[in-house]
């Protein structure tokens, strides 16, 4: 196995599901593009098809479009395990298909040394639904503007 190079940045998992029966490669370049720029890291990746009637399979990304998809380049390291898309696969609508990624968030890893030389630590993480931001911001353009020095204090 070739070494890999330390991970620094925070890593996360994403599942993403798309109707139909394969994985469109139309994505194929935005992910490359994310791992190019050294964005993000690509640690593991696994496609899951679940037809229909409910039958789940499993394959790799460069299994589903070679040509497309063979630009992703990423260390696989095979660190999603079968539980774990298992457990994914329980949650899918049937005749759809996920790509699950396991990624390095490198474009946060001279913070995330930073808040460890000073010996801080996460206390909270989440994403906020694409929904609720686009809600907030819409609540957000038609409140009046506040006049400059009468903004109150949040909590």
């Amino acid at each position: 196995m070739t070494p890999v190079s330390p991970i620094a940045g925070p890593v996360e998992w994403i599942s993403l599901a798309f109707p139909g029966p394969t994985l469109d490669a139309a994505i194929a370049p935005a992910l490359a593009g994310l791992v190019d720029s050294g964005t993000v890291r690509v640690l593991d990746a696994a496609v899951l098809h679940k037809d229909a009637d409910g039958t789940v399979t499993g394959g790799e990304l460069e299994d589903e479009d070679g040509a497309a998809f063979g630009a992703v380049d990423g260390d696989v390291l095979e660190l999603l395990s079968d539980e774990d898309l298992v457990r994914i696969a329980a949650t899918l609508e049937p005749a759809t298909t996920t790509l699950v990624l396991l990624w390095e968030n490198r474009w946060a890893a001279a913070f995330g040394d930073a808040v460890r030389q000073v010996h801080g630590t996460v206390v909270g993480h989440d994403r906020v639904p694409r929904e609720d931001v686009d809600r907030a911001l819409a609540a957000a353009a038609t409140r009046p503007a506040e006049a400059p020095g009468t903004e109150e204090a949040r909590p």
